[in-house]
């Protein structure tokens, strides 16, 4: 299982094992991990999921589909390095990938 880190806004980190095949979200949910509300439940229908994902992984996912893409637009304080988790497939060679979070979710 790849190991996960989440940095807070504020700079504390949570490091979490996260089952390939799972998604971001449900890794960040089943480990409570403060700023992932995911009301939806991983439906790509709320953004409640939002987060960064550090430059150095932004290569490893697919660009966002035209659903996540307009979801995102209504995130707070979108970036270029902007997904929802619950669109981010957890795969084997993930090691340590970084994940940022925002402030605050909506």
């Amino acid at each position: 299982m790849p190991n996960i880190i989440f940095i807070s806004y504020d700079g504390q980190e949570q490091e979490v094992d996260a089952p390939v095949g799972e998604s971001v979200m449900q890794a960040a949910v089943d480990n409570t991990v403060d700023g992932i509300i995911a009301e939806c439940g991983g439906a790509c229908s709320c953004a409640t999921c939002h987060c960064f994902v550090d430059e150095a992984w932004l290569d490893k996912f697919p660009a966002p589909d035209p659903i996540e893409a307009q979801m995102i637009e209504y995130s707070i304080d979108p970036q270029s390095n902007s997904r929802l988790s619950c669109q981010l497939e957890v795969k084997e060679d993930m090691e340590g990938l970084v994940i940022r979070l925002p402030e605050r979710q909506f």
